[in-house]
């Protein structure tokens, strides 16, 4: 029986068929194939330090953006009053005028008329800066838009609740509130 395998086993290798390998089985092939690990491990090594390369650039290009953005808020801060204060500028002036005037006049009435110009120059470029007045008088007390100084008694009942008096004017720069009308409320 010996006899009989090692005669098959030749008439195989004749016929160039190794039975100890298993080439001849579907599926195998890549068993016999030299297995490139080193090339796949740098390929992805590569394509890691790209990676990490391409997050440190954006990691630093946000931290400059984030840096710019602060510094060009501070800057804008810094300036944000500097074209009101430049309009205001000629109120200034106006004002220094009139001061100039009432030391040299004696004339009442035309001195009130000069301060009151200036006053209305005032309110006029401060409301076209975006500054509007509460209007707060007989209106229904808010306490989002008015601070209640006190209560009085109200001298009629429609004027319970409502607001009486104005202590302190409230502003809207841009329909945001700006300040608080203190008001005396009826009760």
């Amino acid at each position: 029986m010996a006899e009989k395998d090692n005669m098959q086993q030749a008439a195989e290798n004749e016929a160039g068929i190794d039975i100890n390998s298993d080439e001849s089985l579907k599926g195998t092939t890549h068993l016999n194939d030299p297995v490139d690990n080193d090339t796949e491990t740098d390929k992805l090594k590569a394509e890691l330090e790209d990676a990490k390369d391409k997050y440190l650039r954006k990691v630093a290009e946000f931290e400059n953006f984030k840096r710019r953005s602060a510094k060009e808020r501070i800057e804008l801060i810094q300036t944000a009053g500097k074209e009101v204060i430049k309009d205001m500028l000629d109120v200034l002036d106006d004002c220094d005028r009139a001061q100039k005037q009432m030391e040299n006049s004696e004339d009442i009435k035309t001195t009130k008329e000069g301060v009151l110009l200036v006053f209305n120059k005032l309110r006029n470029v401060l409301q076209a800066k975006g500054l509007k007045a509460m209007e707060t008088i007989h209106k229904e007390f808010d306490a989002d838009l008015h601070e209640a100084i006190t209560e009085i008694p109200a001298s009629s009942p429609e004027l319970q609740g409502k607001v009486l008096d104005e202590v302190v004017k409230g502003y809207y720069l841009n329909d945001k509130i700006i300040r608080h009308a203190k008001v005396v409320v009826g009760k």
